[in-house]
């Protein structure tokens, strides 16, 4: 069962298991979007279809929080936010290799190839932007964390392999990642404001407990 972080008329906030994608795509296994709808259908008794707004995403591969939209008008102010850049989403990742600099910013313009699924750095691409900071280093890999402050497609998983600092476990950017390995990304907290009572939410998840996170004994908040 998907973990419910947080629920009301307007919004449900959850956790996205990894390796299950946010809708339907070509290889049609059970998506994340279908499983609420089934369970909202369900809770509630509703005859017919089930609304529910995607507001946001998460790569098949990455687990973390997500937030749905349960009305139109819900999914509207919340896009509306991830528009203006007021929904902030932070991110836990294990990098390969120790970073130059413990705090840094990294902007570059991504290209998508719709038809490989795949985004390179090129001219021809939209500006994107993160900041990071290093929390620790073990092993040759070092934990960061990480303000995405665009939401490109593959933007983390690019930006950090294209200065060879590829995520571990990356099966499409990391040219090391072996077979079976799961990819190292963590969207770990999400802020934003509550359409109806201008609250602003808080949600926040712990890192997992197995290899490679587990080399990092704590959620470290301060820098190296």
């Amino acid at each position: 069962m998907i973990k419910i972080l947080y629920e009301d008329n307007h919004i449900l906030v959850v956790v996205k298991p990894k390796n299950v994608p946010v809708q339907l795509d070509s290889s049609n296994d059970s998506d994340l979007l279908s499983i609420l709808k089934d369970y909202l259908k369900e809770k509630y008794n509703k005859p017919g279809n089930v609304y529910l707004g995607l507001v946001h995403r998460l790569d098949r591969p990455v687990s973390g929080i997500m937030v749905f939209a349960k009305t139109s008008k819900a999914a509207s102010r919340l896009s509306e936010q991830v528009r203006l850049g007021k929904m902030t989403k932070k991110y836990y990742a294990v990098v390969e290799g120790k970073l130059s600099k413990n705090v840094g910013t990294f902007t570059d313009k991504l290209l998508k190839n719709s038809k490989t699924n795949t985004t390179i750095v090129s001219d021809l691409g939209k500006e994107s932007i993160l900041n990071y900071k290093v929390l620790d280093y073990q092993n040759n890999l070092s934990l960061v964390d990480i303000d995405l402050v665009t939401g490109r497609s593959h933007q983390i998983r690019v930006q950090f392999s294209s200065r060879n600092h590829a995520l571990y476990g990356d099966q499409r950017y990391n040219k090391n990642a072996k077979v079976g390995e799961q990819i190292a990304l963590l969207s770990y907290s999400l802020s934003f404001f509550h359409h109806t009572t201008g609250t602003q939410m808080f949600f926040e998840i712990e890192k997992p407990d197995f290899y490679p996170w587990n080399l990092f004994a704590t959620n470290k908040k301060h820098i190296l």
